[in-house]
C-alpha cells in the first residue's frame, strides 16, 4: 500500500454546506419518488445477475465463470453533496459511504474510481484537491486503490465513488434473506443527519458525527459473515425505518423494534430537541408511516429519530453481531412496530 495521503495546505474558509440545497444522503431522491423511476429498469433478465434491482439491495452483484462460478463482482456508486464544511473531511464521508455500499453485501472492496461534479470558477481547484485528499484517505486504510474516475461542471459541488467490490456467492448479505425469529443488530449510533443539519444551519461542527461517519463498516460486516449472518444493509439517507421496511418487505417479515436499545450519537438528543430536523427526514417517516405500530410511549419525535436521514451509516443485520448492540427482533408479519 503507498504512503498516507498529504492533507493539502488549508484554503480560505469556505462553508460548503451553504452552496447546496441539501447535505448528505439526506439529498437523495425520496424513496417513494425512486421507486416508481427506476421501475423502467425492471424485467431484466440474466442468469448471471445474483442481486438486481428487484428489493434496492446495497449493489449489484453479478456471478462470473459461468454457472458454476464462485466468484460475484459487486458493483456500486454513491455520490452527494457536502455533508460538513471541511472539504478534506467531506472526501473522508463521501468515500466511506460508498465503500458501505460493498461491506453491506458482505464483499470486500477491490477498486474505486472517483465521482465528481465542480462549480469551476466559483470554488477552487484547490479545495476539491482537498475533498479527493479525504476519499483517498479513506480508501488507502481500506487497502483499495483509487483510480480515475468522471468530472462534470456543476452548479454544486458533489463527490462521491463508484466502487467494484468481490464475494463469494453463496456468502452474500441480501436485503431478501432475513427470517423471522433472529435478533436485528445496528453497528454505529443514529443521529448524525440531526447533527448535520445543526452544523449546516449554526456552523457547529460535531466531532462524534464526523467519527461516526468516516469510520468504515468492513470489520462490522466481516463479523456479521462470521456469526453465519445472510442478510443485511447499510442505513443511509432512507433512515433505520425505511431500511427497516425495505428489508422487511423483501423478505416478508415484520420488525419489532426496542426504541430504548437503539444508540444514539452524542448530541443527537439536544439536536432532535431544538428542531435540526431535515426535510429527508420526514419523507422518510412519511413513507413508512402506514406500516408503523406504536407502543405505548412512542412519541413523533422517537419516530422522527429513527426515520433520521443517515449518511454513512452503520449496518443493520439480522442476527447478533459480537460486540454491537440488539435494537430488536424480527416476526412473523409484516410492518414495523416500534416499542
Amino acid at each position: 500500500m503507498s504512503a498516507n495521503p498529504v492533507r493539502p495546505a488549508a484554503q480560505p474558509s469556505i462553508r460548503l454546506t451553504t452552496m447546496v440545497h441539501g447535505g448528505g444522503c439526506a439529498s437523495k431522491i425520496p424513496p417513494g419518488e425512486l421507486e416508481d423511476v427506476v421501475s423502467a429498469l425492471s424485467g431484466q433478465q440474466y442468469d448471471q445477475v445474483l442481486v438486481g434491482l428487484e428489493d434496492g439491495d446495497d449493489a449489484a452483484a453479478v456471478r462470473i465463470g459461468g454457472p458454476g462460478g464462485n466468484t460475484a463482482v459487486l458493483s456500486t456508486a454513491d455520490f452527494f453533496t457536502p455533508v460538513v464544511d471541511d472539504a478534506f473531511d467531506w472526501g473522508r464521508i463521501a468515500a466511506a459511504n460508498a465503500l458501505s455500499d460493498i461491506y453491506a453485501m458482505g464483499g470486500e472492496a477491490v477498486v474505486a474510481i472517483n465521482l465528481v461534479g465542480w462549480p469551476r470558477g466559483v470554488l477552487p481547484y484547490e479545495l476539491l484537491q482537498e475533498v479527493l485528499a479525504g476519499g483517498l484517505a479513506i480508501a488507502q486504510e481500506a487497502e483499495v486503490p483509487v483510480i480515475g474516475g468522471h468530472s462534470v461542471d456543476d452548479p454544486e459541488p458533489k463527490y462521491g465513488m463508484a466502487v467494484t467490490g468481490t464475494a463469494h456467492p453463496d456468502r452474500l448479505l441480501r436485503n431478501d434473506a432475513a427470517r423471522p425469529g433472529l435478533p436485528i443488530t445496528l453497528t454505529k449510533p443514529l443521529g448524525v443527519g440531526l447533527l448535520n443539519n445543526r452544523m449546516k444551519s449554526t456552523g457547529e461542527v460535531s466531532t462524534a458525527a464526523i467519527e461516526t461517519m468516516t469510520a468504515l463498516n468492513r470489520d462490522a460486516s466481516r463479523a456479521a459473515l462470521a456469526t453465519g449472518a445472510t442478510a443485511a444493509t447499510d442505513v443511509t439517507g432512507f433512515g433505520l425505518l425505511g431500511h427497516l421496511f425495505k428489508m422487511g418487505r423483501a423478505s416478508g417479515v415484520g420488525m419489532v423494534i426496542d426504541r430504548a436499545a437503539v444508540p444514539l450519537v452524542d448530541g443527537a438528543a439536544e439536536a432532535l430537541r431544538d428542531g435540526y430536523v431535515s426535510g429527508g427526514t420526514r419523507r422518510n417517516l412519511d413513507w413508512v408511516q402506514e406500516h408503523l405500530r406504536t407502543g405505548a410511549g412512542i412519541v413523533e419525535e422517537d419516530l422522527l429519530l429513527l426515520a433520521d436521514a443517515q449518511t454513512s451509516g452503520g449496518l443493520l443485520v439480522i442476527g447478533e453481531v459480537p460486540g454491537y448492540p440488539i435494537i430488536g427482533e424480527t416476526v412473523d408479519g409484516t410492518g414495523i412496530e416500534v416499542r
